[in-house]
């Protein structure tokens, strides 16, 4: 009996891990690499995986991108702001598949990855 209970656990539990969705996650990603990137496990209450590119409306070449996960009323949304006078469209795209908003990433050491967001607000300041 006990052994048909720990069956029974075990397969219960290979289900509810199964319905979570699994997720690229990436806070910076810069000419489309992810600097600090990993996987995630998403939650129910943000249950999609999205991929986000912010483009400056004053370079067409300078885009960052972001990846992890969101809740379904953020999904297939576009917004607009400005950062220091300089304007920016931020699109968030999601998926619902396991890892379906990326590749993977690499890793930067902190130093480049200061230099690479040094860079890009210079370049806007010459503007």
């Amino acid at each position: 009996m006990r052994k048909l209970l720990l069956v029974c656990a075990v397969f219960m539990a290979m289900i509810v891990t199964g319905e979570a969705l699994t997720c690229r996650t990436c806070r910076v990603g810069i000419l489309g690499k992810c600097m600090f990137g990993s996987t995630a496990t998403c939650s129910d209450s943000e249950p999609n995986c999205y991929r986000g590119n912010l483009a400056f409306n004053v370079s067409s070449l300078m885009t960052l991108q972001t990846r992890g996960c969101l809740a379904s009323s953020l999904c297939n949304q576009t917004e607009v702001g400005s950062l220091l006078t300089v304007g920016y469209t931020v699109t968030k795209t999601c998926c619902s598949t396991d890892l379906c908003n990326g590749a993977s990433s690499i890793q930067l050491p902190p130093s480049a990855a200061l230099a690479a967001a040094l860079m890009v607000v210079w370049s806007n300041c010459l503007l």
